[in-house]
């Protein structure tokens, strides 16, 4: 899998969590494993770690995974990483694991264009987990087309970095088949250079992530609407998945 600009320029790494902050999903994430109670929890495609440090208290091991060399960097300099034991790597580095929980949160369920990716990356989770273990994810409701949205009115910010001010915003280019391709656009205003980041993300239904659960050996428990655990409507920017491992 080719990994986006994003995950792969430094400067455009540390502004990750600057254009990503933490809010209520990282909340429902956390909540969700004090539920579980989990004894090991793996943060598949954990990007910068916000979320996968907090995960790490006392009495629980946490491993944070991701195939993005600057993001595993980054989040390796962050203060509680040490708690952690961060791979670079997808899925399939994993192998058996006895997990009680993996979670793939930021929408990472998305980057998985092909069905065969994506049924390969369940069955590899699938054998991470222990028997009644749990797997959490969330992917945008295609029903509430974000895309859009995807314009420079809608989507323009300007943030403060270590690189100085940046401005940045989405166009969309296309949509086909359930897959939205868009341009990222990050405008170094100290140096006037442009970095241009082409991505491209699958957009999957509620019934056609279910039947993939399930074909992979996932009872799916809950899917909700939002992060108060709302039901899901054609209104609902998110779905929330929680399976559980048969």
């Amino acid at each position: 899998m080719k990994l986006d600009e994003h995950y792969v320029d430094p400067r455009l790494v540390q502004l990750y969590d600057i254009e990503n902050p933490r809010g209520v999903d990282t909340d429902f994430y956390i909540e969700l494993a004090a539920d579980l109670n989990p004894k090991l929890i793996v943060d598949l495609g954990c990007g910068t770690g916000l979320l996968t440090r907090e995960l790490a208290i006392e009495g629980r091991q946490v491993v944070g995974v991701d195939p993005a060399l600057a993001m595993l960097t980054f989040a390796r300099r962050q203060p509680g990483a040490d708690k952690v034991q961060w791979i670079e790597g997808d899925s399939a580095t994993l192998g058996s694991r006895n997990a009680d929980l993996v979670i793939m949160t930021g929408n990472v369920t998305q980057v998985f264009l092909e069905k065969s990716e994506w049924d390969i990356t369940l069955r590899t989770i699938h054998s991470t987990l222990k028997a009644g273990g749990h797997l959490a994810f969330e992917s945008r409701n295609p029903d509430n087309k974000a895309w859009e949205k995807w314009n420079r009115e809608n989507t323009f910010q300007r943030i403060d970095s270590l690189h100085g001010p940046i401005e940045s915003w989405l166009e969309l280019v296309n949509v086909s088949n359930g897959k939205a391709c868009f341009n990222s656009y990050n405008v170094f205003i100290n140096s006037g250079e442009e970095v241009v980041v082409s991505s491209e993300l699958r957009f999957r239904s509620q019934t056609e992530l279910t039947d993939s659960l399930n074909n992979a050996g996932f009872a799916v428990e809950n899917v909700y609407g939002d992060w108060d655990r709302g039901l899901v409507e054609n209104s609902s920017r998110v779905m929330v998945f929680i399976a559980c491992r048969k």
